[in-house]
């Protein structure tokens, strides 16, 4: 090779531009696992924080916006809060025959649940009684204490849909008050709530209702009942 020609080779070699070395790629950052997890618990508080809808009884409502009112301009109350109301209800089944037969006492157990909504506790003989065979401390009946929209849901059912299934119904007694304010409502067989079916019960049994008020009286604890929907006896 002539001397001109590797004198113009290394010129060209001289003029072509170096090839820069390739830069290694910086690692992703993982931001989006990150940005998730921090927003998981924001989004969990906000559902916390979210106010549950409160459940009202159909009666409830119905006793604060009428009831209270008419007891007002009735007994001329210088408060709302002197206006008498539902406290509780009492609901007593006695089994008398679970001395010998502990299925009766199961099944009446099993009815006042069903009726009520709400589990009930057994009931014990506080002596014993040797004519009627019975040992203290031994199973006879069941009860079960409703408060809250439990006690109105039932109040209310009693009264709109159960009585009026008893035959021959012309309503409830006006002196079955206990000159406290409470009213004591004696029911002759379960049959008469729709809850229960014919089909499955064994025995008819009846059961005691005790309706306690917080009025100081029976006439005002006889309005509050009256307006609330019993079907007293005219």
């Amino acid at each position: 090779m002539s001397e001109e020609k590797k004198t113009a080779k290394k010129a060209e070699g001289a003029a072509a531009p170096k090839k820069a070395p390739a830069k290694k790629a910086a690692p992703k950052k993982e931001a989006a696992p990150k940005a998730e997890t921090k927003a998981a618990p924001k989004a969990k508080k906000a559902s916390q924080g979210a106010p549950k809808a409160k459940i009202v009884s159909r009666l409830k409502e119905k006793y604060l916006s009428d009831v209270i009112p008419a007891l007002v301009k009735k007994f001329n109350y210088t408060s709302v809060s002197e206006a008498p109301k539902l406290e509780k209800i009492v609901i007593n089944i006695g089994v008398g025959d679970a001395t010998q037969n502990e299925k009766a006492l199961e099944d009446s157990v099993n009815e006042l649940k069903i009726i009520s909504g709400q589990a009930p506790v057994v009931t014990k003989a506080k002596k014993s009684i040797a004519s009627f065979k019975l040992r203290e401390g031994q199973a006879i009946g069941c009860k079960v204490t409703l408060r809250g929209i439990r006690m109105y849901d039932f109040f209310d059912k009693l009264v709109s849909i159960s009585l009026p299934r008893v035959r021959d119904f012309r309503g409830v007694s006006k002196t079955a008050f206990d000159g406290h304010g409470n009213y004591t409502l004696g029911v002759k067989e379960q049959l008469i709530f729709p809850e229960i079916d014919y089909d499955k019960v064994n025995k008819i049994r009846g059961m005691d209702i005790v309706i306690v008020t917080t009025a100081k009286s029976d006439e005002e604890a006889y309005e509050l009942l009256a307006l609330l929907g019993m079907p007293f006896r005219r």
